[in-house]
């Protein structure tokens, strides 16, 4: 199954390494019509993690991966399917592309480990893209 990483999903040492050994990274698309966010479900936690929302004429720089149903068991665990984000979907020359979103959220900023992590990733991406914050 195809799924589109954002975030410090797109880290290759991660998804073939950590989370989904064995995923294949096929390349970097951009999500038309979304936004890269820094958000948390609890209003009291300190750091965010990333999420896209809906912004007309916005893309979210991302990654294509194939995946299997037990990669998709494991990043649904991680994701904390359904509780924190829930599953969307989109079509790719036809294919069905499942991405993960968090509806429920507050703005919060992020840890410089996890900029880094993203950053790393959209360096394996070949995006050229850098997430400059201010820590």
């Amino acid at each position: 199954m195809l799924y589109f990483a954002y975030g410090s999903n797109l880290n290759h040492y991660q998804m073939q390494n950590i989370r989904c050994f064995g995923s294949r990274y096929l390349k970097s698309f951009g999500l038309k019509n979304y936004k890269l966010i820094f958000c948390h479900p609890n209003k009291s936690n300190k750091f965010g993690y990333a999420n896209i929302i809906k912004k007309k004429e916005s893309k979210v720089a991302g990654a294509i991966w194939d995946i299997t149903k037990e990669h998709e068991k494991i990043l649904d665990s991680y994701e904390q399917f359904p509780t924190i984000y829930q599953k969307e979907y989109f079509y790719l020359r036809e294919k069905k592309v499942m991405f993960y979103i968090m509806h429920k959220y507050f703005i919060k900023d992020p840890p410089k480990s996890y900029v880094d992590t993203i950053n790393k990733g959209y360096e394996d991406c070949n995006i050229d893209l850098r997430i400059k914050y201010r820590f």
